[in-house]
């Protein structure tokens, strides 16, 4: 194998296809809803619009990934992997208790397949919100339609198993998906052996942190590279807890990742380039229906960005990263305006990361990410 031999993926923070997205698509889900303030998922569609013009509906099935598509075209990433935040389903049973609930129609599951994802990330707070009922049609549609999950099951192997994806000369990607309490996920959402639910983990300590390294060990093979997707943290604030630092480290000592794929706040956060292996510790939001939700002090989940690692195949080594801004309004994904991207650039120039400007045209606005080794 060639020295440089490479792979290129697109990984992406929360995906949220459900609630006032939902209802803009060609088949809509039943509108109610169980929140304090809002009880029509329409709602979330006119506010959004009071904010920034009217939305089509319906609206085909790509509309929501606007600029972004043209983005993933043009550098044609090998993988393709995001944590999707929202049931797949027709359940009515929302669960008891629990304050939000996103929910996509099955038949809107294109808005999906149409961007070629290829995994879909489980282990969040809201993969259940529509019971078990709702985990096992969610699985099954996104299964029938083609996409690998990972972080949820229907029943604890299941859920901890990694999503096995193909790399080139036969080597594969396996992509390892769980989450914390942190980040909302009740304790009774946990997988079991005769039960189906997320992979959620007990805490972030070295035992667990070597016991994930012991299962990843038990299932690759030579050659195998190692995507760990988590879901750890609250929503909002830019400091990356030390115990998030620290298991993501643990892992990367113990050979139990070649990429540490962190999200749950609604914002992005720093990355880090450790021991030549990439951590994103959260990859913010792509897409919500959060128009309406005005700035957090000085965060904002109107931003989102596109992640292209190119990882070295000999050894799951970072050889560069491309990150694109982009900017949801009218519930589509548009490029960054100057203020998001002076915004984005204050998070992501930390540590020993520096950004430039990309050279090779895909994008009016992107970076590359360069670190010092």
């Amino acid at each position: 194998m060639p020295a440089q031999a490479s792979v290129t993926l697109l990984l992406t923070g929360d995906v949220m296809t459900g609630r006032g997205i939902d209802q803009i698509l060609r088949q809509p889900s039943l509108p109610v809803l169980y929140e304090s303030y809002i009880q029509d998922a329409r709602d979330y569609v006119r506010l959004a619009e009071e904010i920034n013009g009217p939305i089509p509906r319906p609206v085909s099935a790509d509309y929501v990934w606007g600029d972004a598509l043209t983005a993933i075209t043009q550098v044609n990433p090998s993988l393709r992997i995001v944590n999707l935040e929202t049931s797949v389903t027709t359940a009515a049973a929302a669960w008891p208790d629990k304050g939000i609930h996103y929910r996509m129609h099955p038949a809107n599951v294109d808005c999906l397949t149409v961007a070629h994802i290829d995994c879909c990330v489980l282990a969040n707070n809201h993969v259940l919100d529509w019971g078990r009922a709702g985990l096992n049609e969610t699985l099954r549609v996104l299964r029938q339609a083609g996409l690998h999950t990972a972080g949820a099951g229907a029943d604890g192997d299941e859920a901890w198993a990694p999503a096995t994806l193909p790399l080139p000369g036969g080597a594969r990607f396996l992509v390892f998906a769980c989450g914390t309490s942190s980040s909302g996920i009740p304790a009774g959402w946990s997988a079991a052996p005769k039960r189906p639910g997320v992979a959620l983990l007990p805490d972030l300590s070295d035992a667990t942190a070597c016991l994930l390294a012991d299962d990843v060990a038990r299932r690759r093979t030579a050659g195998d590279l190692i995507l760990v997707s988590i879901h750890w943290g609250g929503n909002w604030g830019l400091e990356v807890p030390a115990a998030h630092r620290h298991f993501a480290h643990r892992l990367i000592d113990l050979g139990a990742a070649d990429i540490v794929h962190g999200h749950s706040s609604h914002h992005p956060l720093q990355t880090e380039v450790y021991r030549r292996k990439l951590i994103l510790y959260g990859c913010g939001d792509l897409i919500n229906d959060y128009e309406s939700i005005g700035p957090h002090g000085s965060l904002r989940s109107d931003v989102g960005c596109l992640y292209f690692p190119t990882l070295a195949l000999a050894d799951g080594r970072l050889l560069q990263l491309e990150i694109i801004p982009l900017q949801l309004k009218r519930f589509r994904l548009t490029e960054a305006d100057p203020s998001a991207l002076r915004w984005l650039h204050q998070i992501f120039s930390v540590g020993d990361c520096r950004l430039e400007p990309l050279q090779n045209g895909r994008m009016a606005n992107g970076w590359s990410l360069r670190w010092v080794v």
